[in-house]
């Protein structure tokens, strides 16, 4: 008990130093620029270190539970016994991993339905647009994106193909459905992909990442096991773009079937 609370005094020390830039630019600003004294100060004393403690606390349950699990899921399910092939197999056909296409795609859609600044964004965006923009249209749509980025990204790791063919692939799509798309949606939908690499997702896709390129014959953790945050980035972006789409044909030919 006493070495793990070293142990997390040390991590909250460590996060104290890393935070500490923003804390001072901020105070900075208020008293320098701004010139005015930093409203409710104890307020913020009591914010600043409730956050230090969530940061810490987190990052040591990244390290203690999120990492570890990540890892030892692709590794099981790609494991020669699991797969039904020969273990002195080298050349295992991509279809032998469904099961881990299926796992990628179900983290990244609930890693992303229970991604935090999603749904801050999602309710800003029901609350400005007066109820256009639903939260559970956007939040199931982007989700949907995330799930098939990550399963894509798996399937690359799997083969061992080249990321700059999927990246270009996607944004070329991503311009044209920019083209399309409605106005209003076009920003909200190229936030969507960043908010989705945020605390949640981030730890169990890298996890994932590293773990599936350690475990699959022939591929490199630092070459092929990075990349998949920016398949869970980018197909957010083609899912809500095509969900605004979607829902603009439908209210054109409701209009159309009912002059």
């Amino acid at each position: 008990m006493i070495d793990w609370l070293m142990h997390f005094a040390l991590k909250l020390l460590e996060t104290g130093r890393n935070v500490l830039p923003i804390l001072a630019i901020i105070i900075g600003f208020q008293l320098l620029v701004i010139r005015k004294p930093l409203p409710h100060p104890r307020k913020t004393i009591i914010g600043f270190f409730y956050v230090l403690l969530g940061i810490t606390f987190f990052l040591e349950g990244l390290e203690l539970a999120l990492f570890p699990l990540g890892s030892l899921m692709a590794s099981q399910l790609t494991t020669p016994d699991f797969l039904g092939v020969n273990p002195l197999d080298q050349a295992v056909s991509w279809k032998a991993y469904f099961w881990v296409y299926i796992f990628a795609a179900s983290i990244g859609f609930a890693s992303a339905l229970a991604e935090p600044s999603l749904l801050a964004v999602a309710i800003k965006a029901e609350q400005i647009s007066g109820g256009a923009i639903q939260i559970w249209g956007l939040r199931i749509s982007v989700a949907i994106g995330v799930s098939f980025g990550l399963a894509l990204g798996a399937f690359r790791i799997v083969t061992g193909s080249e990321l700059y063919l999927y990246i270009v692939g996607g944004y070329f799509i991503v311009m044209i459905q920019t083209r399309f798309a409605p106005k209003m949606i076009i920003g909200l939908a190229y936030d969507s992909g960043v908010v989705t690499t945020s605390m949640v997702t981030v730890p169990l896709v890298s996890a994932l990442g590293l773990g599936l390129a350690s475990a699959v014959p022939g591929r490199n953790p630092l070459l092929d096991g990075f990349g998949l945050i920016a398949f869970a980035s980018l197909f957010p972006v083609i899912a809500v773009l095509g969900y605004a789409q979607i829902a603009q044909w439908r209210n054109k030919g409701s209009l159309s079937s009912n002059p």
